[in-house]
């Protein structure tokens, strides 16, 4: 197979997901609707955790220090944060949410729209901030196989099915964004080789972590965490890394 088959696949079963999840959604009540977007945040909520635990990683610890892991995450979430917010990232993703769905659909309705918006972002945010997602593309670009995107593309897709069911078309369109991302990584591995070493990847991980608790409690509809613009902290996080091993 060549490079970049795991994120034809993954694109492939989010477009189908969401097709099969819009075609069941209307026949569904709102309450069955809300429990499965509701269930979703909480299986969201397990798999950060899971992630955030890579903070604890030994050879991350190794590399750092005993005490640096949390801090260099604190600080990639910190100045993250503040470039993403500076950058507006969440205002733009949601722009061209509005926009996609202008062109994509003929709903004109305040609340349509909305629905749209929250789907394209929550369903990006989901499919491309886990760690699978620079794993799994970056072991594609550097030709160790698809495996674990494939594995992600399954999830992928029975997300996208509930996801579709309660948000509608805006899940299809962030098809577009995988897409986008993970063939980035993937030439991006293709390119420069081995990327990341194991500490750096640990905190890339483990902030990965934390931005998915985010998507989950947007998911549950506790806090409208502005998630988009806490992206740039997957870059920093790396960076911090290798700054603080530089000192050592």
């Amino acid at each position: 197979m060549f490079r970049g088959i795991g994120t034809v696949v993954n694109v492939a079963t989010v477009l189908v997901g969401s097709g099969i999840g819009v075609a069941i959604g209307h026949r569904l009540p709102q309450r069955t609707r809300d429990v499965v977007t509701d269930a979703l945040g909480l299986v969201t909520l397990l798999v950060a955790a899971l992630s955030a635990l890579a903070v604890t990683d030994v050879v991350f610890s190794q590399a750092v220090g005993e005490s640096a892991p949390v801090l260099i995450v604190l600080g990639a979430m910190l100045v993250g944060g503040i470039t993403g917010s500076l950058l507006r990232i969440e205002d733009r993703l949601e722009g061209l949410g509005g926009w996609l769905q202008d062109r994509l659909t003929r709903g004109s309705e305040s609340v349509e729209r909305r629905r749209f918006i929250e789907g394209f972002l929550a369903a990006s945010l989901l499919f491309c901030v886990g760690p699978l997602t620079v794993l799994g593309s970056l072991s594609d670009g550097l030709g160790n196989g698809a495996d674990q995107l494939v594995l992600k593309a399954v999830l992928d897709g029975f997300a996208s099915i509930a996801f579709a069911a309660s948000f509608g078309w805006g899940v299809a369109a962030s098809a577009l964004v995988v897409l986008a991302v993970q063939g980035s990584l993937t030439l991006l591995g293709a390119a420069v080789g081995s990327f990341l070493p194991d500490a750096h990847l640990a905190a890339v991980t483990a902030t990965g972590g934390l931005l998915l608790v985010g998507v989950s409690l947007r998911l549950l509809q506790i806090k409208q965490v502005p998630v988009g613009d806490l992206l740039p902290a997957l870059v920093v996080a790396p960076l911090l890394t290798q700054l603080v091993i530089a000192l050592q």
